[in-house]
């Protein structure tokens, strides 16, 4: 059936020019029949290059809609508009407003956000860039949001006072880990390299050997020597590496898993690639605000 399915899909995206792009949290199946296969940056500027008519995003919801921003003039589908992801629902337009006004500093915006908050933001960033992002704005107090771990990640690497939209955002995958995870991996593990996510905790990022994006993360894996590495992300990439890299002992800091992005599945895509379904659209007065902020964070990076 697997099979079947793997024949319709390169049937399909040949028929109708389309590209699918799979973020490294989907389900391995999903990963293995992307044409591009990334973090938030690296399927972002996959989808701003891209020269197909169609793009099918297997992330979550914002992760689309950002390729709809990128590319008017092209389709864009989701396999699932259940594919929410819930920390982009933690922040607003409202909040954003009212943030600027209290604190008179330019707001950041993590690409993990709706087209409406990036259209109020200054400039937009991932987790891999966070930190040039900050870093070249020309202020010392900079507002981020929604994720307050990703704020303190940039505020520690910057010297910047990095103000969280709102106060308490968070990632709940990546807020499950806790000290005590890595506590028990280092007693279990004493010759592992413990790696997180900067959406992770702060008190989990200090005990972490290093710090990084999903793409940072997969270099990180690349180049060490070391054996044995503990991971501390969504279990989509923790299954990649292990498959990638078989050579390597690749361990779960704790099996957290996204359940928005789970939402895509290989059935879905085949039906939505067939029926053209599912399409991500994005008004566009709006699409036109957050694209400038999004360009931004090209030109600063």
């Amino acid at each position: 059936m697997f099979v079947e399915q793997m024949f319709d899909i390169e049937g399909l995206k040949k028929a109708k020019n389309a590209v699918i792009l799979a973020h490294n949290y989907q389900i391995l199946p999903i990963q293995n029949v992307a044409d591009f296969t990334g973090d938030s940056l690296e399927l972002s500027m996959a989808a701003r290059d891209t020269d197909s008519n169609i793009i099918v995003f297997c992330g979550v919801d914002f992760m689309a809609e950002t390729a709809a921003i990128l590319n008017p003039d092209k389709k864009v589908l989701i396999p699932s508009k259940e594919a929410i992801c819930p920390m982009a629902m933690q922040i607003n337009a409202d909040m954003v407003k009212k943030a600027k006004e209290k604190y008179n500093a330019p707001f950041v915006a993590y690409v993990n956000t709706h087209a409406e908050t990036k259209a109020l933001a200054d400039v937009c960033c991932t987790s891999a860039n966070v930190v040039k992002v900050v870093e070249n704005l020309d202020s010392e107090r900079v507002l981020l949001g929604p994720d307050a771990n990703l704020a303190w990640y940039a505020a520690e690497k910057t010297g910047k006072e990095v103000i969280p939209v709102p106060q308490y955002g968070n990632c709940c995958v990546h807020q499950a880990f806790k000290v005590e995870d890595v506590m028990v991996a280092r007693k279990e593990h004493p010759d592992a390299k413990i790696i997180v996510h900067p959406e992770c905790r702060p008190d989990v990022q200090k005990l972490a050997d290093f710090v990084g994006s999903t793409s940072q993360m997969i270099k990180f894996v690349k180049n060490s020597n070391d054996k044995k590495i503990i991971i501390g992300t969504e279990i989509g990439l923790v299954e990649r590496l292990r498959k990638d890299r078989p050579d390597k002992i690749i361990l779960s800091l704790r099996e957290s898993i996204c359940r928005a992005m789970k939402k895509n599945t290989i059935d879905k895509l085949v039906r939505i690639l067939s029926e053209e379904s599912n399409v991500v659209k994005v008004d566009n007065k709006i699409a036109e605000r957050a694209k400038m902020a999004i360009e931004r964070m090209f030109e600063l990076c």
